[in-house]
């Protein structure tokens, strides 16, 4: 993934031809006064990165309720979403 640099004002004369550019999964850092003030990135890689940040905080998240010992038998929840499915059934 390649990063390139560009200050806001290259970016506004230029910015069809570098969003046709981003498609490879490389983005965009845009600064104003020299100073980083922005990310600029496809969608499809920016969708893909927020699909993993939600895995590893499902994760993160998994491991505290095995450290606080919030946990629950397999046998258990399979049989919970039993039930449930169940009274859906019999309530259609």
């Amino acid at each position: 993934m390649q990063q390139h640099i560009v200050n806001l004002t290259e970016f506004r004369s230029s910015a069809r031809q570098m969003l046709e550019d981003l498609k490879d999964g490389s983005h965009l850092i845009l600064t104003q006064n020299g100073s980083a003030s922005a990310v600029v990135q496809d969608y499809e890689t920016y969708q893909q990165q927020q699909e993993a940040f939600l895995m590893l905080k499902l994760m993160a998240q998994g491991e505290g309720d095995i450290k606080h010992g919030r946990l629950t038998p397999q046998a258990e929840v399979f049989n919970d979403l039993r039930l449930e499915l169940t009274q859906m059934n019999n309530e259609a």
